[in-house]
């Protein structure tokens, strides 16, 4: 891990046994309110994307608006809002996915992406993977291309960034927290 990804994980704040026992919970916002911590964030998903000619990111509701809206405009790139249902108001194509109880769903404006768009996909933490394959299957449907999923913090022990990647999705993850 090089030292913008362990200064960004030494920001992230863990909050034990929330919202459940057992759960230790990553708490982004203390990243947000450290100026020098989010821009070394903004600025390893900038570097590692401004030679990519993105057309697009695609931003996971909500904390996933934050990353993306700051890095779409560093990009030069359109910023599309993947929602959850029923936040949309045109016409839209939905997502359900599957929760440790129920489904959920996500959904997107049916005219957000141009076939062919190069996109990355972007949300604060890859857990279980269930709303970013979602939100993935979206995009593809519309004929745009996901370039990578991307998020600040991988939770590989949950599998999510796994099953991403059985999707055929390449991952990239500003840091990781497993086994703790």
């Amino acid at each position: 891990m090089d030292y913008f990804s362990e200064s960004i994980k030494q920001a992230i704040r863990t909050v034990p046994d929330w919202p459940k026992p057992g759960v230790q919970f990553r708490d982004i916002t203390t990243v947000l309110q450290d100026r020098t911590a989010f821009r070394k964030l903004i600025d390893a998903f900038v570097h590692r994307y401004h030679s990519q000619d993105i057309d697009a990111i695609a931003a996971v509701d909500a904390r996933g608006f934050i990353i993306g809206s700051a890095l779409a405009y560093e990009l030069n790139a359109s910023l599309v809002l993947v929602r959850k249902k029923g936040k949309l108001p045109f016409d839209t194509l939905v997502e359900d996915y599957e929760l440790e109880y129920g489904t959920a769903s996500v959904e997107i404006h049916k005219d957000a992406f141009n076939p062919g768009d190069k996109v990355v996909l972007v949300d604060d933490l890859i857990a279980t993977g269930g709303t970013m394959l979602a939100a993935a299957r979206l995009i593809r449907r519309i004929g745009a291309e996901i370039f990578e999923a991307a998020a600040m913090i991988d939770l590989p022990d949950l599998g999510g960034s796994t099953k991403l990647r059985d999707e055929g999705l390449q991952v990239y993850t500003v840091c990781e927290f497993a086994g703790d």
